[in-house]
């Protein structure tokens, strides 16, 4: 195993050498969903950029303990401190116990991540489920000097943490400036300063998930629960930690404070953050109307689509952008994306039925499809890159399929293996051998046996049968084309 992997650090704000604490282990953790609702595209785009990632590391021998959690406490609405806990309020409208809310949304959450072919994490675990281990992580804090208690609730003490260490690092904000624009929210008062927040929050009379602890009965602060649980998981050191990045300040920005202070050191050697999906040119959001769910791209029931999109093709939408670059979506751009989709599972057929010649003609372009693939991957996973080697291996395919090139039993086996790697195990898309759409073997074989009737109907000089099937195939939407083997055909 080489070395050669580059990640942009988001602390250092620079592209560097990867170099795992315990090689060839290596522990990853990303931010997971707070379940209060269905996923949506935001949802879809870290979990694919990790788990590409997560594929990829794999790919170069490293053994990954993948940690990507489930927040199902204390998210509040307004803030990381105020307002009512989202799935406390999503129990209370639907008469529901908090974790009926929390299991129907996670089974949803699974269901959406297995369509998009995103691996399971190696360990997933709840918030809920480590209350004692963030109770135990604040006493820390507490124990450290840079917390305070305050009716019942623990607050982390920023202007005490930032005289000794550097708050700010990883957003690039400074304290100052942190203390000017944070603005003041009703029921803040019982904190010392408008920055601190909290670790735990005492719980009011109406609040449904409260635990017992040494200063109240309530229930962790938002941040608390990454520190804790990856630490728990991972080591007081580990490698790479990933989210979004409207989770940078203030959420990430408080871990690194909390773990710091907690454990004298910082925790995370690695930090890394996927950009914004935006609508049209406007952040997605419930309250602009452009909120659109994974379960509505996958039927096309939302007002803004036009027809219901395959997981695979929402996966290859947002592969074919580099994950640290804003992706703007619209109708027309994931038409195009199905479209592109559609080519390289129609390219991925074409080879499966090449059958190999003695040598390899000279207008034939594939030696080194590999070495390109890897060198673009190393370099911060730059997966667009990847998929337009994909389709200039393309045109030689097509050019030996159509009988105008040639391609050795080697060659063959050779590009046969890198498509299998880089689209399948790698960027994670699913193309199945037979036809662009990726269908099902019984349909396959359906249409094969038709145009084998028509095929034998040409030998026969039957043209009206012939003609009959091709036709009829096409007012459905096939393309048939006769090749010298025989003939192809895709959706």
């Amino acid at each position: 195993m080489e070395d050669k992997l580059l990640i942009y650090n988001t602390l250092t704000r620079k592209k560097e050498l990867f170099k795992p604490l315990h090689s060839p282990n290596v522990g990853m953790y990303v931010c997971g969903p707070t379940v209060y609702g269905d996923a949506h595209l935001g949802h879809a785009r870290p979990a694919i950029t990790f788990d590409t990632l997560f594929r990829y590391l794999k790919h170069l021998g490293y053994k990954v303990r993948y940690v990507r959690n489930i927040t199902d406490v204390g998210h509040l609405e307004h803030d990381a401190d105020e307002g009512e806990d989202k799935i406390a309020k999503k129990a209370r409208l639907e008469q529901l116990e908090p974790m009926e809310v929390v299991q129907y949304y996670t089974t949803r959450y699974h269901k959406a991540m297995e369509a998009l072919n995103v691996l399971p994490p190696s360990i997933e675990p709840h918030a809920s489920g480590h209350i004692i281990e963030q109770i135990e992580f604040v006493k820390k804090i507490i124990d450290a000097g840079f917390a305070y208690e305050s009716n019942g609730s623990i607050y982390f003490d920023v202007p005490k943490y930032a005289k000794q260490f550097h708050y700010g690092e990883l957003s690039g904000r400074n304290i100052e400036e942190t203390l000017e624009n944070t603005r003041e929210l009703d029921g803040q008062e019982e904190k010392h300063n408008s920055v601190d927040f909290a670790l735990w929050k005492k719980a009011q009379p109406e609040h449904i998930m409260h635990w017992p602890s040494p200063w109240s009965e309530g229930f962790p602060g938002w941040h608390l629960e990454c520190s804790t649980m990856s630490t728990k998981y991972l080591g007081e050191e580990f490698d790479i930690h990933g989210g979004g990045m409207d989770l940078m300040f203030p959420h990430h920005e408080c871990e690194i404070a909390q773990s710091t202070a907690a454990l004298g050191h910082e925790s995370v050697h690695y930090w890394m953050h996927n950009n914004m999906i935006t609508i049209n040119g406007q952040k997605m959001g419930k309250s602009l109307g452009n909120f659109i769910t994974l379960d509505e791209f996958f039927t096309g029931s939302h007002k803004m689509l036009t027809q219901a999109y395959a997981p695979m093709t929402i996966r290859f939408f947002i592969l074919q952008a580099h994950y640290r670059s804003t992706v703007d979506f619209s109708n027309e751009a994931l038409v195009a994306a199905e479209k592109g989709l559609a080519k390289l599972s129609d390219t991925y057929n074409r080879l499966q039925r090449i059958k190999p010649s003695a040598a390899t003609s000279d207008n034939v372009s594939v030696a080194g499809l590999r070495q390109k693939c890897e060198e673009a991957m190393l370099d911060d996973l730059n997966t667009p890159i990847v998929i337009s080697h994909l389709f200039d291996a393309a045109k030689s395919i097509n050019l030996i399929t159509d009988g105008k090139a040639t391609i050795s039993e080697t060659d063959l086996a050779e590009l046969k293996s890198t498509f299998e790697m880089v689209v399948n195990d790698i960027l994670g898309l699913r193309l199945e051998s037979g036809n662009a759409g990726g269908n099902n073997a019984a349909y396959k074989g359906a249409v094969d046996l038709l145009l084998d009737i028509r095929k034998q109907a040409k030998a026969n000089k039957d043209w009206a049968t012939s003609d009959l099937i091709r036709d009829k195939l096409a007012a459905l939407g096939f393309s048939v084309k006769d090749t010298k083997d025989g003939f192809e055909w895709s959706l």
